[in-house]
């Protein structure tokens, strides 16, 4: 079996020189990435399509972080000064003689393990890792069979291990790189990865993200504009069909209201026709998640009330959008995260009952609500728990500069420009004597 101690320990002799506190420094190994992209922008782009059939056109994962690169380009220089503190005057500090500082600092070496559904995407805080002054070491999914092997085999032709490099694997080289000691883990995936990453960070007290999923609820209420409701459920279940963290994963709804979601769910996707042929829709990731996903169609006591256009092909891994009413919340599809292009609705009997439920259960990474009633959006928002909500559409609350992140058993920690900044970042308070007038800007 591989050991991964002399690339961990190379990484952090490059830190501990200090070579990775200069800010000129940290901008030359940015805007490395930023060339590697923009020289490589179609090989990356065709193997993500090769793995899981999504159209760069439709989303391009290259473009995306280019855009993270710019953001934190354009800030970091702002991001990294120290913060001056007004000194008081009490017994404790002299105004005249006291200076009090925050500094940030670089945490060291830092592992990012990233998901095979959006595998650049996801992997795209390396950036911010490299402003806070890190080395980085990126695990992708194995179950990336295009792009990880390519990216493992680019990145050498642009950095030194020392500073950036990527591992490939399956279980056994994750295991073991786990053994080793870092600064700070990333990891998105599924919350029992989760657990088994959380214990071996535990042995050298090392700090976390998770970024992880869970049963994102729906509720539609009955003054909603259900226009609004085919736009966004459309979109979530056609992008990486329904593959993603974020993805709407199942809809409650009082019985008068039923039909009325039924019938705007069915024009919606026939408006598609065979969705085998819509360009935007991607494809199950492989053979395991196919059979995974049939098995729910099996094994759910609810009823199928509608499927759309294209017929299933385990060959070319599709499976058209399954609209179901389920009677239980003990159901299969009520009990494990679908990831796929299945959408149970569950009756409930009130606004109240659907927020009992979502309440009972595992806190989820986004949560959806379809109203113009102004006092039931403000109660979904305040009480409900889950790692952000969109009113009246579906993972809008992901962008516009807001932090990105799960709460509970959806995740922990905050991605996206200096969110993910400060995550990478311990900023050190400092208490200077003696009128020294010390300077601390890198």
């Amino acid at each position: 079996m591989v050991s991964y101690s002399a690339l961990v320990n190379k990484q952090r002799e490059f830190y501990l020189s200090g070579a990775t506190l200069d800010l000129a420094g940290r901008k030359k190994r940015i805007e490395t990435f930023k060339k590697l992209l923009v020289e490589n922008k179609k090989a990356i782009d065709d193997a993500i399509f090769a793995d899981i059939r999504r159209h760069p056109t439709v989303m391009s994962d290259v473009d995306m972080t280019l855009g993270e690169i710019e953001l934190t380009l354009k800030n970091m220089d702002e991001w990294v000064k120290p913060k001056k503190f007004v000194t008081p005057k009490d017994a404790q500090y002299d105004p005249a003689s006291d200076e009090l500082h925050l500094v940030p600092e670089p945490l060291g070496v830092v592992l990012i393990i990233s998901p095979w559904n959006a595998p650049l995407i996801c992997s795209s805080a390396l950036i911010q890792a490299f402003a806070a002054g890190n080395t980085v070491i990126l695990k992708p999914s194995e179950l990336d069979p295009t792009f990880a092997p390519l990216f493992a085999n680019i990145a050498p032709k642009y950095f030194d291990e020392k500073e950036f490099a990527v591992v490939e694997g399956g279980i056994p080289e994750t295991t073991e790189l786990l053994k080793e000691r870092f600064d700070h883990i990333l990891y998105t995936g599924c919350p029992p990865v989760a657990k088994i990453i959380m214990t071996a960070a535990a042995k050298h007290l090392t700090p976390v993200t998770l970024e992880l999923g869970g049963k994102n609820p729906v509720f539609v209420d009955e003054s909603a504009d259900l226009s609004l409701l085919a736009k966004g459920i459309v979109g979530a279940k056609i992008f990486n069909a329904g593959q993603a963290c974020i993805c709407t994963d199942y809809i409650l709804c009082t019985p008068a209201m039923k039909p009325k979601v039924i019938s705007t769910l069915k024009a919606a996707f026939d408006a598609l026709g065979d969705m085998s042929k819509v360009p935007a829709n991607a494809r199950i990731i492989n053979d395991r998640h196919f059979k995974r996903l049939m098995g729910l169609l099996k094994d759910t006591k609810g009823k199928v009330v509608y499927k759309a256009g294209g017929e299933t092909d385990e060959k070319d891994r599709f499976i058209p959008f399954h609209l179901l009413e389920v009677d239980s919340a003990d159901d299969i599809l009520l009990q494990e995260e679908i990831f796929g292009p299945i959408l149970p609705v569950m009756i409930v009997p009130s606004f109240d009952a659907a927020l009992n439920h979502i309440k009972r259960n595992e806190k989820p990474l986004a949560a959806y609500i379809f109203t113009e009633n102004k006092e039931q959006t403000k109660r979904f928002v305040r009480e409900t728990s889950s790692g952000g909500v969109t009113v009246n559409g579906s993972c809008a609350h992901t962008g516009g500069g807001l932090p990105f992140g799960g709460v509970g058993n959806s995740g922990m920690g905050r991605l996206m420009g200096k969110y993910a900044f400060d995550m990478f970042t311990h900023e050190k308070p400092i208490c200077v004597r003696n009128s020294l007038k010390a300077d601390f800007a890198y």
